[in-house]
């Protein structure tokens, strides 16, 4: 959801979402979530505790890492990082996979972001698609599918050479922060 708002950046030259959601202008991740297809993988997010949420550490392992053996699935699980609620109700307000080309993984085996609606948001983005059986946690399961299709994308897309004219105008148009991102900006995005 990050890079769909983030990826408008003048520096930022291509997208890449690996099991990710990717919504579209005035969509939200409780949007997407709100009606999944019968007989689809019901995420386990426990109640907010303090504006924040988190995963059910006791399903956590089938829901978010089923491919992972059950150490590393407690590890994550113990170490998860909760999200803001309003992270969950935070709509997009341009949508960068319209302008910018884009790539997708769709893990086949996640019971977070079904399947389905993966494809769906990647087709729609009209991201080139791949899949590879995994789970949610498919960046830890399957680290050279996802190595691959990032280093395909980076293959895929013109970037202006340090120093260039067209590098020195991004860093005008951006302030000259170089490739920092403004945290105070971005965070929670």
């Amino acid at each position: 959801m990050v890079i769909t708002e983030a990826g408008n950046h003048p520096k930022v030259v291509g997208l890449v979402y690996v099991a990710a959601f990717a919504p579209s202008e005035g969509e939200s991740v409780d949007a997407l979530i709100k009606n999944p297809p019968p007989g689809a993988p019901v995420p386990p997010i426990l109640a907010p505790q303090g504006g924040r949420l988190f995963l059910d550490r006791e399903k956590f392992h089938a829901a978010f890492a089923a491919d992972l053996n059950s150490e590393e699935a407690a590890f994550m699980a113990d170490s998860q990082v909760p999200w803001g609620v309003d992270a969950l109700r935070g709509t997009i307000g341009k949508a960068a996979w319209r302008t910018k080309p884009s790539w997708y993984l769709v893990a086949s085996e996640d019971r977070m972001i079904p399947p389905a609606a993966q494809r769906l948001m990647a087709t729609r983005a009209g991201a080139t698609m791949i899949e590879e059986k995994g789970s949610h946690a498919i960046y830890v399961s399957q680290p050279k599918a996802v190595a691959a299709l990032i280093a395909k994308a980076a293959s895929g897309v013109k970037v202006a050479p340090a120093g260039s004219e067209e590098a020195e105008e991004g860093a005008l148009r951006d302030g000259g922060r170089g490739k920092e991102l403004d945290a105070d900006r971005h965070a929670g995005a």
